[in-house]
């Protein structure tokens, strides 16, 4: 791999997250996968191209040659897989595209991202039967759950990260420095705001009422499941699907779209071309940038200097 002129593809692309900090770094985009229109449009009049659709209809044999694969797969249940065989292989899921990519193409380097609960998920089966099918092929790999908030964005959003290297190469993830910029420099003023994202009288008097400390702003107001609210100096994770009033600044209107994108740590001459329904479902399924900015850093440094790991054979403790 050539550290000073290398190149990536970028699958489940959505609207380019993780493909800005490696492009930041020198790395050249030779490849993108989308299949949503919206979050393609997004992609193309920021980055000048249209992702590729659906990646499970994609020949592995047409994707360029490339140095790292990068992927913020979906999580889809394995315990449907097969016969009922619950974590026998990996046919028929999402993880089954990158699986044959990599066997394709055998790049030097992945970044994988998921949801933190892909750890645990079905009693740690799901995340066994990756990191095996991973190894299999070769790969040393590392996995780490990283929170936003430690990064300096003031979102708590907590993934997990699986970093993977052909060659058995010593890699450790970056630590952030556990700080993160105030919300005061997020947000924009409310007299800037639409008035369409203001909550409705009701809805504001609602979460006053179930208020049960004493607000100070900014601040965002986040209500779960239970209905209880949380009065908060940072966002809760951004969620594709979540109600529309799941996160309120204040306690009394959404966010806007260029603070959704600050949020995930997106620069600010990032274009919006989608309406805000469509950029709250595409930065839920975004990730926090400055994140990614760290870790490339690390794997770049890791690929540079090439010290050998140590036990690459127990990389990976499998749960």
């Amino acid at each position: 791999m050539n550290t000073s002129n290398w190149t990536f593809i970028d699958l489940f692309a959505g609207i380019g997250g993780m493909r800005i900090p490696f492009k930041d770094l020198g790395g050249t985009c030779v490849f993108s996968s989308e299949w949503d229109e919206p979050a393609q449009q997004t992609y193309y009049h920021n980055f000048g191209e249209i992702p590729a659709g659906d990646i499970t209809k994609i020949d592995e044999a047409t994707i360029p040659e490339h140095d790292i694969l990068l992927a913020g797969f979906p999580c889809q249940p394995f315990s449907i897989i097969g016969n009922k065989q619950g974590f026998e292989d990996t046919r028929g899921t999402l993880f089954f595209d990158i699986e044959r990519i990599l066997r394709a193409k055998q790049p030097q380097a992945f970044l994988l991202e998921n949801v933190k609960q892909l750890v645990s998920h079905d009693k740690g089966r799901t995340f066994r039967v990756i990191c095996e099918h991973l190894q299999e092929m070769g790969y040393t790999i590392y996995h780490k759950v990283l929170n936003a908030l430690d990064f300096g964005v003031p979102q708590k959003r907590e993934r997990t990260f699986i970093v993977g290297f052909r060659d058995p190469i010593a890699f450790t993830f970056p630590i952030g420095n556990g700080t993160y910029k105030p919300l005061s420099e997020i947000l924009e003023p409310d007299s800037e705001i639409d008035s369409s994202l203001f909550a409705s009288e009701r809805i504001r008097k609602s979460r006053f009422e179930k208020c049960k400390i004493e607000p100070f702003y900014p601040s965002v107001w986040h209500e779960n499941k239970g209905g209880n609210i949380s009065v908060l100096p940072f966002s809760c994770a951004l969620r594709a699907g979540a109600s529309y009033n799941y996160l309120l600044v204040n306690g009394i209107r959404r966010l806007s779209g260029r603070e959704l994108l600050r949020l995930q740590g997106f620069p600010e001459d990032f274009k919006i071309v989608v309406s805000i329904t469509q950029l709250r479902k595409q930065t839920g399924n975004s990730v926090a940038i400055p994140v990614i900015r760290a870790i490339a850093e690390k794997m770049q440094e890791a690929l540079i200097q090439r010290n050998r790991a140590e036990l690459p054979a127990k990389q990976l403790t499998l749960l």
